[in-house]
């Protein structure tokens, strides 16, 4: 299978979230991805691209949002890149607790982290790397 990095660069505007969204279809069709991963993969790609779009680059559709992508063996690995100020992803509330269940956002990063099987930051926050083990049949 395919081991380059192929990307998409796009403006900051939520409706491009759609975008993602066609990718991981594309991605499910040609590599035959096991059923089981396609709502995990799906929701944090969502939600990385959607904390890119809204809480990196402000909506500013001036600034774009860099996904880059690829397939090795069985395992599927993406990187979000927003051109924003980045964030300290080390000292987020936990959406967990009583206090923050009713708070309407705070959950991309948590669902992000417990649906990749690996999640990591760069460069302040500005880039999220995930990682998906075993997706493809």
């Amino acid at each position: 299978m395919t081991a380059t990095m192929q990307e998409l660069r796009f403006p900051s505007k939520p409706e491009n979230i759609a975008i993602v969204e066609r990718l991981i279809d594309e991605l499910c069709e040609k590599h035959r991805m096991l059923n089981e991963h396609y709502g995990d993969v799906l929701i944090a790609m969502t939600e990385a691209v959607n904390n890119a779009i809204v809480h990196g680059n402000r909506l500013d559709i001036n600034k774009s949002v860099l996904v880059e992508y690829s397939v090795r063996d069985k395992d599927l690995f993406f990187r979000v890149v927003d051109e924003g100020p980045g964030f300290d992803y080390e000292n987020l509330p936990d959406p967990t607790a009583p206090e923050n269940i009713e708070r309407p956002n705070g959950r991309g990063v948590f669902l992000m982290r417990n649906l990749a099987d690996e999640c990591g930051f760069e460069d302040d926050g500005r880039i999220v790397e995930l990682k998906f083990t075993g997706v493809f049949g």
